[in-house]
């Protein structure tokens, strides 16, 4: 199983953007499909946006599209999620997930490894 870090949360400006990081360590990275969920306080953990494994495929919440985009780089073991025109909706615990040898489907029981999750805050 992969072991997976987020970094780049904060506190923005509704309008703003961040860029979120997800590090892997353990395993081949190519070989997972990779994704991003958050979730927000008394709210179930939502899909955020996936990739396939070599990163030509991406899916996205209709409530992201057009904002986010998640990308991946085999080389470093690290997938990202740019966040642009935040807004106070998007507020949750971001987390990151693998499905080693899976798709990159939208339901949080197809993955197997999780990270701990980065706070992220949009205030108007």
């Amino acid at each position: 199983q992969a072991q997976l870090a987020e970094s780049g949360g904060g506190l923005v400006r509704a309008g703003g953007s961040l860029r979120l990081s997800c590090t892997a360590s353990g395993g081949t990275f190519s070989d997972y499909a990779m994704a991003w969920f958050r979730q927000a306080p008394g709210k179930e953990r939502e899909f955020v946006a996936s990739i396939s494994w070599s990163g030509e495929r991406q899916f996205y919440a209709d409530s992201v599209n057009d904002r986010f985009t998640i990308s991946r780089d085999n080389a470093k073991n690290t997938m990202y999620l740019q966040m642009n025109n935040l807004k106070p909706e998007d507020t949750a615990v971001y987390y990151c997930a693998a499905n080693w040898l899976g798709p990159p489907g939208n339901e949080p029981s197809g993955y197997d490894s999780w990270g701990h999750g980065t706070q992220v805050t949009a205030y108007s």
